[in-house]
């Protein structure tokens, strides 16, 4: 069975969570022809994410997986409940997120260098720190000799690999990612999986992964965190007991992994079920 969502402001070893997030409700509203509309996105969420967890968030389509970490990252005003960053309420961006966008995100007037650079210039870094700390994870990231190249140079994967050395060179303590592979291919896909995974191994960040791929959500995660269909609340939270590292394709063979995909499945399953009867109803 899942096991239930630890919701107090302290993990298992007792030290306080990295991100706290208590009864988060969010409502969409809008007028239509004269009258007010509204639409309950996030009802009363609940999650606890743990200093250096990679936590994937995962869950039918319109359940709020994007708002949520909209809201995590202060992108977004809510209507209910606190987000807290340790024990610090959430009221805006801040130095210690950085967010990864799946439609990239790149300046297209603008190098991969100057590109990357970018966060560093807005925070009025030193200029020579600023271009070492690019030129450092532009190799990371696997780029090194595309620093001078344009976004519309490069290919889908290339491009998000820029998007995800801008986000690292401020040194983030928590890692937002809006299913960032989502627009590459499959090839592409499993490449820039397992470059997380090496840099994330080596940085003891917090990463919350928001993805549509249950296969991704189980093979990067130390959790999985499941929503129910729209409103948005957490169904479940599951461990995923794999070993690491993670970046051996074989992994999806092991039982741990089968296991927890199968769980994960039935639960998108039968919510999926439900929006196509009631498609069908209506």
């Amino acid at each position: 069975m899942p096991n239930t969502v630890n919701t107090s402001p302290e993990t298992s070893s007792g030290r306080p969570a990295k991100v706290q997030i208590s009864g988060v409700q969010k409502y969409f509203r809008w007028e239509k022809k004269g009258v007010r509309q509204e639409l309950l996105a996030l009802d009363g969420v609940d999650l606890d994410l743990k200093e250096g967890e990679f936590v994937s968030v995962i869950g039918p389509s319109g359940c709020g997986k994007t708002t949520l970490l909209r809201i995590v990252a202060g992108l977004l005003p809510f209507d209910g409940g606190e987000v807290r960053i340790d024990g610090t309420p959430v009221t805006g961006p801040g130095r210690e997120r950085a967010m990864v966008f799946q439609s990239f995100g790149l300046f297209p007037w603008k190098t991969v260098l100057d590109n990357v650079k970018m966060p560093l210039v807005i925070r009025k870094a030193d200029p020579r720190v600023a271009d070492q700390l690019s030129r450092e994870f532009i190799t990371k990231v696997g780029l090194a000799g595309f620093e001078d190249a344009m976004p519309h140079q490069l290919s889908g994967g290339m491009q998000q690999r820029v998007g995800l050395a801008r986000a690292l060179v401020t040194d983030p303590e928590i890692l937002l990612m809006d299913e960032p592979f989502g627009a590459i291919d499959a090839q592409t896909r499993e490449l820039m999986q397992e470059e997380l995974m090496k840099l994330w191994s080596n940085s003891g960040k917090t990463v919350m992964f928001v993805t549509h791929d249950l296969d991704e959500a189980v093979a990067l995660a130390d959790r999985v965190v499941v929503l129910t269909r729209g409103p948005g609340r957490i169904r479940a939270s599951i461990d995923v007991d794999l070993p690491r590292p993670r970046w051996d394709y074989d992994l999806r063979a092991e039982k741990g992994f089968i296991e927890a995909r199968q769980e994960i499945w039935q639960m998108l399953r039968e919510d999926l079920e439900y929006q196509r009867s009631q498609l069908a109803v209506g």
